[in-house]
């Protein structure tokens, strides 16, 4: 199964820090900022709903350890 434009597994949001316990999701392609959080790991599950919320319509099937 092939990602985001082809790429197998790509990465489309990354979790950057920006600040002392505060974190930017960044959209990889466009450097785009899509959100923040003041938890690293909220920061982290943010980024996964974002790329789940991409990849749904497309019939991508996503996982997340839980």
């Amino acid at each position: 199964m092939n990602g985001f434009e082809g790429y197998s597994d790509s990465i489309l949001y990354q979790v950057v820090p920006a600040g002392r316990n505060f974190f930017h999701i960044r959209e990889v392609l466009s450097g785009r900022i899509k959100g923040f959080r003041s938890d690293h790991v909220k920061a982290c599950e943010l980024a996964k709903k974002l790329e789940a919320m991409l990849q749904a319509p497309h019939g991508a099937i996503v996982s997340s350890p839980r």
